[in-house]
């Protein structure tokens, strides 16, 4: 893992990801929530979201006669 400071720009960059997601999910969730539970919630909902896009991106896969040739190369 690097140890290096993190930059302002890479600590903007994250932020620009992590705020939208923070900000949408206490909207969904009652006024008095404390940010404890706003995070646990966030992280549950971002787990499943990684899940249903495994799913999406698994069911979008080629299956039986679908499959595209290997061209000739196998792999071991």
């Amino acid at each position: 893992m690097n140890t290096k400071p993190l930059t302002l720009e890479e600590v903007f960059e994250a932020a620009d990801i992590f705020f939208p997601i923070y900000e949408y999910i206490k909207h969904r969730l009652p006024a008095d929530t404390k940010v404890e539970d706003v995070l646990k919630v966030a992280e549950n909902v971002c787990t499943l979201a990684h899940k249903l896009r495994a799913e999406k991106e698994a069911e979008e896969l080629p299956f039986g006669f679908n499959k595209k040739p290997n061209d000739g190369q196998e792999t071991d």
